[in-house]
């Protein structure tokens, strides 16, 4: 399992969204690798499949299942709700539907 965790420079939300990945990892006792990787423009933003920063992915699929149809990428920051930090329980969702498939 991988999982990217795509950011631009200067981002205010990128190292709590990697704490939090690591939390829920050592919680589920889980051996992931973990890439950071810096977006830096609209054109990465389209390549990635970026929908703001941070925007985390595991195997390359978006931890969100309600963006994953979508294709309306963006270089801006990225809100989870009123937060711009996914939610634990988001994360911990998509590690553990990644495991089963």
């Amino acid at each position: 399992m991988t999982i990217e965790i795509l950011h631009f420079e200067g981002c205010p939300n990128h190292a709590h969204a990697l704490q939090v990945v690591r939390d829920v990892l050592r919680d589920l006792r889980i051996d992931a690798s973990i890439r950071e990787v810096e977006v830096k423009g609209a054109e990465d933003a389209s390549r990635l499949r970026f929908f703001g920063s941070p925007t985390i992915q595991i195997d390359g699929m978006d931890i969100d299942p309600a963006v994953r149809g979508r294709s309306d990428y963006s270089f801006s920051c990225r809100m989870y709700g009123k937060t711009g930090t996914p939610p634990r329980d988001l994360i911990e969702r998509a590690i553990r539907e990644r495991m089963r498939a």
